[in-house]
């Protein structure tokens, strides 16, 4: 990804987000350690105080851009960055906080702030890719710390990171779950959702709920259409698909579509 003829420098950015995805760069523990004498961590205030000036070979870009001031700052990184990576469903769909895309951010705001007025938030929280160009987006709420390790180990020799591509069901039958759809009938997003999080939750017979995001090409009017002849609710569809990746085009589409169908 980039020459190494000398160490390469590494920038870790928070936009609106819980700090979930830079805490699992931190839970890399071991392997962190080796990742800082390979990278020259030049910004990354989770972890250190040290910060140094641009520009830098890779950023990695962790939460939604919710604010103005959030805005205009993504713009003044990318022109940093050689290469910018969105880590994390906040980065990449705008996450849980783009929930307040589906309805009024001022009313909600009203309920939780004695004076709202002084907030200067958008109407929407949106992906990062909504104001720049992104090289690599890398998914999970939080983000896979597998994966953040093979796209690191990747750069520091120059080749592309070979990132999950299949659905959670492969890694479900890989780790010989269950199937709860199958069995139990439950509303599960393991056929539509990226892998990545081994099947996590199915681990613990629990169905998976998407937070790795939809598949480039995820058949959700298909999805629908199952669970719906398996007597699941339209109401709880619609809060399936409206969880950490709402914002996201497929889930969005849906989501609508239904509540269109139930108006």
């Amino acid at each position: 990804m980039f020459p190494l003829s000398r160490k390469p420098t590494l920038a870790v950015w928070k936009f609106t987000s819980c700090d979930g995805c830079q805490l699992s760069i931190l839970d890399l523990e071991d392997e962190l350690i080796e990742i800082s004498t390979q990278y020259d961590v030049s910004m990354f205030l989770e972890a250190t105080r040290n910060q140094a000036p641009g520009p830098f070979d890779i950023s990695l870009v962790e939460g939604s851009v919710s604010t103005p001031s959030e805005a205009a700052r993504i713009v003044e990184i990318r022109k940093e960055s050689k290469i910018l990576v969105t880590i994390g469903a906040c980065a990449t769909s705008g996450g849980i906080q783009a929930l307040r895309n589906f309805t009024d951010v001022s009313e909600y705001a009203s309920m939780v702030y004695a004076s709202p007025e002084y907030l200067d938030i958008m109407k929407t929280s949106e992906p990062i890719k909504h104001y720049v160009d992104v090289d690599y987006e890398l998914y999970g709420c939080p983000v896979s710390k597998k994966v953040l390790l093979e796209f690191v180990a990747s750069g520091l020799i120059g080749k592309s990171p070979r990132l999950p591509s299949s659905s959670v069901c492969m890694e479900c039958k890989s780790n010989g779950h269950t199937c709860l759809s199958v069995t139990e009938g439950a509303a599960c997003l393991g056929p539509v959702t990226r892998s990545g999080c081994e099947a996590l939750c199915l681990s613990y017979d629990r169905p998976c709920f998407g937070c790795f995001g939809p598949k480039e090409y995820a058949n959700l009017p298909s999805i629908t259409e199952i669970y719906k002849n398996k007597n699941v609710a339209t109401d709880e569809l619609i809060r399936l698909y409206r969880t950490f990746n709402a914002h996201s085009e497929l889930l969005t589409r849906e989501s609508k579509a239904l509540e269109e169908k139930e108006s």
